[in-house]
């Protein structure tokens, strides 16, 4: 599908949200594997009040947007502060996509995919990679800068 002109048809468009403080290899991973099959992914950079990120909203965009492939055509970064199913009914998007390292990430996972899904969206869950299952953005932010 990733070739296919985008629809507008429900489920053609897909929302990975995060708060990708930083983005690691395993979001990419989850955007690579979710870009082939959907029309459109749109890669939003959420605020979540439980959390409190070393960079800006604005900073973890652009960075973001710098390490994106170029050559994926069909995913899109943008940034929202509110409820990622209204963001879903505003731009016709008929699924949350969200990674899962570990049962602990699918329990909560499955709580947020009720709640979605009572609001008409539906979740869809990414089993990560055996080789990124530890990778997270805690543990990238705990690492010492390196110089180059």
């Amino acid at each position: 599908m990733a070739g296919s002109v985008w629809s507008e048809q429900a489920g053609s468009h897909a929302v990975y949200p995060g708060t990708f403080d930083p983005f690691t290899a395993g979001h990419a991973d989850v955007v690579d594997r979710v870009r082939q099959l959907f029309d459109r992914v749109t890669v939003l950079v959420a605020v979540n009040g439980d959390k409190q990120p070393a960079a800006s909203q604005e900073q973890r965009l652009a960075a973001l947007r710098s390490l994106l492939p170029v050559s994926w055509g069909n995913v899109t970064v943008t940034a929202w502060a509110g409820l990622t199913a209204a963001f879903c009914h505003e731009h016709r998007a008929g699924t949350i996509v969200r990674g899962v390292r570990n049962r602990t990430d699918l329990w909560h996972e499955c709580q947020l995919a009720a709640m979605n899904e009572s609001l008409g969206i539906t979740t869809v869950l990414i089993p990560a990679r055996p080789g990124l299952a530890a990778v997270s953005s805690t543990a990238a932010r705990a690492l010492p800068t390196r110089l180059v």
